[in-house]
């Protein structure tokens, strides 16, 4: 740490997908830029244990499916055999991969990247200590705090016993249970559970709730729902987990829920109930930055806090706690310090749940609008009527739109089906860019593509859809 700089223009907190960005927009207009990270390689959770690694497993997951379900074509494998070595493997050498571009563009941009725990002192000094307990002082003009969040673990879980696992635990992928249980089934559960279960684990999920994915619509969750009803032993709805024991013969957990069998055993079990935002214990009661009891830093929507030393980003200035929204909220607080008139307008933030079927969405949904009273146009495009969809065997797929009546501009779009993540972008540029129906319908979109489906759900608001025809009502 002798060798650490002792001042900065800009120090960024937290080396994560919204702290990286934002480091590296300052530095490219000409900063002196700290880039402060605890964690051994930059990256932030998303890459070292989350977004990246997980969709890494998702991809073997989805792989593992496919060959199963070849046989319906014609094209039999065998059963895999899975070497949890090279798996993980795999799965760390893309991370590695990664974590080694960021720092080598650290230095190529001139940011000075320190491997160190950072609190405050006050609002222009923070403390560093050192993996090795070494500390010395940082003092700045302006701090932008990234410090993200970590997975929520209930204390009626956290019995002390390696077997019961957040997120982090299950990317780990310490073996293959023989019964995992998933407490929560939201999107980390049933990503996770959608892993396991194709590795040859029985999994059952459990959610409080009366329906998984609770922020989707309830017609885009359906046949995801139905896919995972025959890949996982069990998903039990509108159930608690009242209590985890250890015992030798694995972790005992009683459930309250209709018709749930109670106690169950399980080899493993993931705690998947949600994330808690860092910004508590980072020493911001001795800024004038103010903190919520939830751990939330209150920010404007140029990312300020109350100390105007100090911003904000990403999963501690509040949610939705995704990667892309702090990477869009890094490029907004460093414009702010340019004097640049920037501000987080943004309208669609796309969600993503990266299970097979993919669910995406963005602005508003269906289920949105009727709460709020607002009148609304959905129109419906069913990949059954996809030529592309019909071609690789996934007719389950729906693509929806919702449309302001008088104008039909595109409020939201729902995608489920093989790659929503990536058909959601064309969603997000139409709602940011107050597109209307025809807009999309009058696009050409390439033959036969499952984008098709955006083109012919736009059609279908203000004339008969190609490829599909309803009558119309008298």
């Amino acid at each position: 740490m002798a060798a650490a700089p002792t001042h900065a223009q800009l120090v960024v907190l937290g080396g994560g997908p919204g702290g990286y960005p934002a480091a590296f927009e300052a530095a490219d207009h000409g900063m002196k830029v700290v880039l402060v990270d605890q964690d051994p390689q930059p990256g932030g959770v998303c890459l070292n244990r989350g977004c990246i690694p997980s969709k890494a497993l998702l991809h073997v997951a989805k792989l593992i499916q496919e060959a199963r379900e070849s046989s319906h074509w014609g094209v039999t494998y065998a059963e895999p055999t899975i070497d949890l070595d090279k798996l993980r493997s795999f799965k760390n050498g893309v991370v590695t991969q990664l974590t080694g571009g960021i720092r080598q563009l650290c230095k190529a941009r001139g940011v000075d990247l320190v491997q160190a725990r950072g609190s405050f002192l006050s609002s222009n000094t923070l403390q560093l200590t050192a993996p090795d307990g070494t500390q010395s002082q940082l003092t700045f003009d302006h701090c932008i705090v990234a410090v993200g969040s970590r997975p929520a673990m209930p204390p009626v879980f956290n019995i002390g016993d390696p077997r019961v696992m957040d997120s982090t635990g299950a990317l780990a992928l310490a073996d293959i249970p023989g019964r995992l249980l998933v407490i929560g089934g939201g999107y980390i559960g049933l990503e996770m559970g959608s892993v396991y279960a194709a590795l040859g684990s029985k999994v059952t999920v459990v959610e409080a709730l009366p329906v998984l994915l609770a922020a989707a619509d309830r017609d885009l969750v359906a046949p995801l729902q139905k896919r995972l009803a025959g890949l996982f032993a069990a998903i039990h709805v509108n159930t608690k987990v009242m209590s985890l024991k250890a015992t030798p013969e694995g972790i005992v957990a009683e459930l309250q829920g209709e018709g749930v069998a109670t106690p169950q055993v399980f080899d493993r079990v993931l705690v998947s109930v949600g994330r808690t935002p860092n910004g508590k214990g980072v020493g911001l009661e001795n800024t004038k930055a103010v903190v919520t009891d939830r751990g939330y830093l209150e920010v404007d929507r140029n990312m300020r806090t109350a100390d105007p030393k100090i911003m904000a980003i990403g999963d501690v200035a509040g949610e939705p706690m995704l990667a892309h929204k702090a990477t869009r909220e890094a490029k907004v607080a460093v414009e702010t310090l340019l004097g640049e008139p920037a501000q987080f307008d943004n309208i669609a933030i796309p969600a993503v749940v990266f299970t097979d079927p993919e669910l995406a969405w963005c602005g508003i949904t269906e289920a949105e609008a009727k709460a709020a009273g607002r009148e609304v146009i959905v129109t419906k495009f069913p990949w059954a009527a996809s030529g592309r969809a019909q071609t690789i065997g996934r007719t389950e797929g729906l693509t929806k739109m919702i449309l302001e009546p008088k104008t039909e501009r595109i409020l939201g779009v729902g995608i489920v089906g093989p790659g929503a993540g990536e058909l959601i972008a064309e969603g997000v540029l139409a709602v940011e860019t107050a597109a209307v129906a025809r807009d999309l319908a009058e696009s050409i979109h390439a033959h036969p593509t499952l984008s098709e489906t955006m083109m012919e759900a736009a059609e279908s608001s203000f004339t008969q859809a190609t490829h599909m025809f309803r009558p119309k009502r008298k």
